[in-house]
């Protein structure tokens, strides 16, 4: 470990430049329209021909010999704009405000960024969509979906539709880091799955690292999925929204001090419950089957120095069927940033986060049987980063984080026959700490490099009885309790350091081609305990303790990035190798659910994934897309499960195949379409049997680990988007058209295999078959329609 970071500031120390008779131009580009900040935008010197991007929160800064400079601003689908800039004599600061592009025929952009970036960027293993180019993928009922939009990318995938969440490079869902204006969201999907609960009005940005993470991330082995929220506009007032087949939703944004303070305030609503009301019974008067979330932020400028935002997120889920039975679930986040400007070189943000998801169950109308169980997980975290622009070609990262964790995995009560039972669960806390410090520097005109450290600390805490657990009779079995220990609140009953080291480089074979490599060691330190075929709402996380390990990934990828025809098209291949250390699996028939020593069911063993990912986009011109294939392996190992051998795991997908395109038939018309295709996931099912009294009683060998495949996924979706003006997009109202079919050709997806036979009852003497039942949540096509407004 000292060699590492040894080497690291040897780097850094060869990387600082002569910083002597150099002056600085520095400010923020932004929609000339709204006041947004643009993240990515391009800042050139025309006379150097070097130039920088703007960062997460749309500032740039370069130091240059004194003179007089021409700086361009640009942003796909932007205007440029073009500033003298005369530094000869001192240090200035300029803010660009650039305009959209007119109303010719809008080009549909996978990357917000500059035309070469693909070659260009250091970074590798990343993927970009802006929400110009989302709106306008076909969606389940015509309803705008970040994450089902991400699952189109390579190398991201979902065990099947109804599954919440999403998979990376073969890692589970709980390895992805899924965040909201930095503040982490626990569950991302609304309906099961269906659904995602970003709200398209509200979403500026979407980045999603898959490779090459950065130092300043951290607590996920698989992905960050980076998601960005409108400022609201500055500039005047804006009202968006849509009405659809089965959920309405509206935004407002106004400034509140033109220029300096704005807001938004952005609302879905579903109406299932509304329209399935008129054909239910009346034992079921009082169903309630919607969800629902609100987002706001807002933002103030103060000076020329400093900006504070504060942003909110409330979502929930409710199926209540009658007074008696039902369940429920949602996220909560807040989160305040401050950003703040010491001086031209050097950009500080401060971020405070709050973070909430809870659960909850209820049975039972009368008070003499009952029962009610609710689980939650929260977060608080402090997060202060600071940006040092040493040069145009050489920026420092540095900063650090703590995170407190509550865990509530059971607060539970049973009312039998009028006596209370309490099988409530104890909470368990957790601190997280971290610093990083990252460096991205051009070491020669062809070389790039962007290394950093971060050092990650974890304290399991007291506050509750602490187990410990012996050695099981064999490999695979349950592990018995062996000690049962009180730990007072505060102190720390397990901890752990680990240093997370991560390299990328870009090498410029000429100016249409590249090469990129890149090494990245991440630490996880809290777990989502679940044996089911997908994430459900009721999984339980839970931190690291003195029985489970932090698990631990190692990931080395290699690319090859070209650009065509004047960066019409964008093409790369990139192979990878991911190793995992300490991965979570249970004995079998473990009881997850309620279970004060579940500790004692998890194994702990070890996986890898490899694949390569190949992909061509085409960025510009009235046709549009990308296509992309994966071909891939993602297999465990564990102690107990499969004899000791490798097995593919629940994520395994070998082939994977998606085409978007987008072609404008007109100004006033846009066709859209998706196809996917995925090789089907492995499950378990039993290998022989024997029957007993006329039944097929299976033979469930624990051995046998994910031994067949359901049959593979493959569907086509289509879409039609029609604006009646496009002529008159200054006007002050202005509405679009969706039209959509998804399953173009009905196709039974499967979404797992089971077991069953025909008869509940065998008569004497009589054999009853066995047969597999292909289980499909969609079946049929799915049209739909929808309106979208906007009021300015």
């Amino acid at each position: 470990m000292k060699t590492k970071l040894t080497l690291c500031l040897l780097l850094l120390a060869m990387s600082l430049p002569l910083l002597a008779q150099k002056t600085t131009v520095s400010g923020y580009v932004r929609d000339a329209e709204t006041g947004e900040t643009l993240i990515g935008a391009t800042v050139l010197v025309q006379e150097t021909s070097t130039g920088t991007t703007t960062n997460e929160y749309g500032f740039f800064s370069l130091s240059l010999e004194p003179a007089v400079y021409t700086l361009t601003a640009s942003y796909l689908g932007y205007d440029n704009q073009e500033i003298p800039a005369d530094i000869s004599v001192s240090n200035l600061k300029i803010d660009f405000e650039i305009a959209p592009a007119g109303t010719q025929l809008v080009e549909v952009v996978v990357t917000a960024e500059e035309e070469d970036r693909n070659v260009s960027d250091v970074q590798m293993s990343v993927e970009q969509l802006d929400m110009k180019t989302i709106q306008k993928i076909p969606a389940l009922l015509g309803e705008v979906d970040v994450i089902r939009s991400i699952q189109l990318l390579p190398g991201v995938t979902t065990v099947g539709e109804g599954a919440a969440g999403f998979n990376v490079r073969g890692g589970s869902i709980d390895q992805n880091l899924v965040i909201l204006d930095e503040a982490p969201v626990y569950n991302s999907s609304h309906l099961f799955g269906f659904f995602s609960v970003f709200n398209p009005d509200a979403v500026k940005n979407v980045k999603l690292y898959k490779g090459g993470i950065p130092a300043r991330y951290g607590g996920r082995l698989s992905s960050i999925l980076d998601v960005r929220m409108k400022e609201g506009n500055s500039k005047k007032l804006n009202v968006n929204g849509g009405i659809g087949t089965i959920f309405s939703r509206l935004s407002v944004e106004a400034p509140i001090v033109k220029d300096k303070a704005s807001f938004l305030v952005a609302g879905r609503r579903s109406y299932i419950d509304v329209l399935a009301a008129p054909f239910l019974g009346d034992d079921l008067t009082d169903t309630k089957l919607y969800f629902y979330d609100l987002t706001a932020k807002a933002n103030a400028r103060v000076g020329e120095d400093d900006q504070f935002f504060l942003s909110g997120y409330l979502g929930r889920d409710v199926f209540q069927f009658g007074p008696g039975a039902g369940f429920d679930w949602g996220n909560q986040t807040a989160t305040f940033r401050w950003n703040h400007i010491f001086n031209d070189k050097l950009f500080s943000n401060l971020t405070v986060y709050y973070s909430n998801y809870d659960y909850q169950i209820n049975f039972g109308e009368d008070d003499e049987d009952t029962f009610d169980w609710s689980a939650k997980i929260i977060n608080l975290s402090a997060k202060p980063e600071f940006s040092y622009f040493i040069s145009p070609d050489n920026i420092l990262r540095f900063g650090g984080q703590t995170i407190g964790y509550e865990f509530q995995p059971a607060n539970a009560v049973a009312v039998n026959v009028g006596e209370t039972i309490d099988i409530s669960i104890s909470k368990q806390d957790a601190l997280e700490n971290g610093v990083f410090v990252e460096n991205e520097v051009t070491l020669w005109d062809k070389l790039k490099l962007n290394y950093g450290l971060r050092l990650s600390h974890f304290a399991y805490l007291g506050g509750r009885n602490v187990y410990t657990f012996g050695e099981p009779e064999e490999v695979g079995l349950e592990a018995p309790l062996t000690d049962v220990e009180f730990v007072e609140e505060g102190e720390i009953v397990k901890d752990w350091f680990n240093l997370e080291p991560r390299a990328s480089l870009q090498y410029q074979l000429n100016d249409n081609s590249s090469v990129k490599a890149s090494y990245n060691r991440m630490a996880q330190y809290i777990h989502l305990l679940s044996n089911t075929t997908a994430s459900i709402p009721l999984d339980i996380w839970t931190p690291s303790t003195n029985n489970i390990a932090p698990q631990i990934a190692d990931q080395v990828a290699l690319g090859y990035f070209r650009n065509f025809s004047d960066n019409k098209y964008e093409f790369s291949a990139e192979t990878y190798y991911k190793s995992f250390d300490n991965i979570i699996d249970y004995v079998d028939g473990a009881d997850l659910i309620l279970n004060e020593l579940v500790e004692g069911q998890t194994l702990r063993g070890v996986g890898r994934a490899y694949g390569l990912e190949l992909m061509l986009k085409k960025t510009e011109g009235r046709f549009s897309g990308w296509v992309n294939y994966t071909l891939s392996k993602t297999e465990r190992r564990v102690a107990g499960i499969n004899n000791g051998e490798w097995y593919d795991s629940r994520f395994d997908q070998p082939h994977n195949l998606n085409v978007t395109a987008f072609y404008e038939l007109s100004p006033r018309a846009t066709l859209s379409g998706t196809f996917v295709y995925n090789s089907g996931t492995p499950t378990t099912l039993p290998s022989s049997g024997f029957y007993q009294q006329g039944f097929y009683i299976p033979n469930n060998d624990s051995d046998a680990r994910n031994n067949y495949r359901v049959p593979d996924y493959h569907r086509l979706d289509v879409s039609l988007t029609l604006d009646p003006n496009p002529e008159k997009a200054n006007k002050r109202w202005q509405g679009t058209w969706v039209f959509g079919v998804y399953n173009l050709y009905a196709r039974r997806n499967p979404f797992t295999i089971y077991g069953s036979q025909q008869e509940e009852r065998a008569l004497p003497g009589q054999t009853i078959d066995a047969e597999a039942i292909r289980f499909s949540v969609v079946g049929s096509i799915i049209p739909s329609i929808s309106y979208n407004f906007t009021f300015k």
